[in-house]
């Protein structure tokens, strides 16, 4: 039997248009549309167009768009400033700083400087105090967005054993918390865990966050799991094309898993529709 796919992209759409609708809704009722601010440094191609997705969906939900593009060789100081600008314009719902930045910049030390109440992506210590905490506050963008797709499949998670393997800030940490909050029995593992196809095989639901390509294979996986793969990595292919392709080893994968995220088209959309749903509570909290 083939897995069923968790269709990331049908739902990011769903959400942007229910987005669409409040907003319209709002800007009807004579208030400002919510604004997010995207400060960018640099030239990463990889960023530029990620950036500018995050634009075009902003127009598309009737969002207002505060993009600033910095040249590589800004400094902290000007950083600093352009945050501290933002955080004081009323017009600024939320803003995110996108990542990676040259080396030279300490992205920490940018972060701790906007508001937690403009933290779009919700990664700033007090918000992830809140998630520990099981507090509602702004959640990290990528876990949110995988929260969202189990929700969607009405996939149980209360009582499964979840085995997410990466521990990044960005999305392993934070979305272990979110899987504990909803009763799962968690375990992370990473780069240092022996055995590691013995603790993927135990997993009913398996999450691969390490930015490595298709490291996750069959003989790694429990028949029937639900297999979600976050990553993202540009490989080249024999006839020297680019491709996209997960952590995951999919072919091989799909006739094993239950349920499985496609790469493209499965996490990588919500992460958008998450951020533009921060911005959006954000707005509501300043404008209730």
């Amino acid at each position: 039997m083939v897995a069923k796919i968790l269709d990331g992209k049908s739902l990011a759409q769903k959400i942007q248009t229910k987005l669409q609708t409040q907003i319209s809704e709002q800007v009807a009722q004579g208030k400002r549309a919510p604004g997010l601010a995207v400060l960018m440094v640099g030239d990463n191609p990889a960023s530029a167009v990620y950036v500018r997705n995050k634009e075009k969906s902003c127009q598309k939900v009737g969002m207002e768009s505060f993009s600033r593009h910095f040249p590589a060789n800004a400094t902290q100081e000007e950083l600093e400033s352009a945050i501290a600008q933002l955080n004081q314009d009323e017009r600024v719902d939320g803003i995110l700083v996108q990542l990676p930045l040259p080396p030279h910049l300490d992205s920490v030390g940018l972060l701790l400087k906007i508001l937690p109440e403009k933290d779009a992506d919700g990664l700033h210590p007090y918000n992830l105090g809140k998630l520990v905490r099981q507090e509602k506050g702004l959640r990290s963008c990528t876990p949110a967005g995988v929260m969202e797709i189990l929700k969607e499949y009405n996939i149980d998670i209360a009582g499964k054993k979840a085995v997410v393997v990466g521990r990044s800030i960005l999305v392993g940490k934070p979305l272990a918390l979110m899987l504990l909050e909803e009763n799962a029995t968690i375990t992370i593992a990473h780069s240092r865990t022996p055995n590691l196809a013995e603790v993927t095989k135990d997993a009913d639901i398996l999450v691969a966050a390490v930015g490595k390509p298709e490291m996750i294979t069959a003989d790694m996986v429990k028949p029937d799991a639900v297999v979600i793969d976050v990553g993202i990595n540009r490989i080249e292919t024999a006839e020297g094309k680019g491709k996209l392709v997960g952590d995951v080893d999919y072919e091989a994968i799909k006739n094993i898993a239950s349920y499985i995220t496609p790469v493209p088209g499965g996490v990588g959309p919500m992460t958008v529709a998450m951020l533009l749903q921060n911005t959006y509570l954000s707005y509501l909290m300043k404008n209730q």
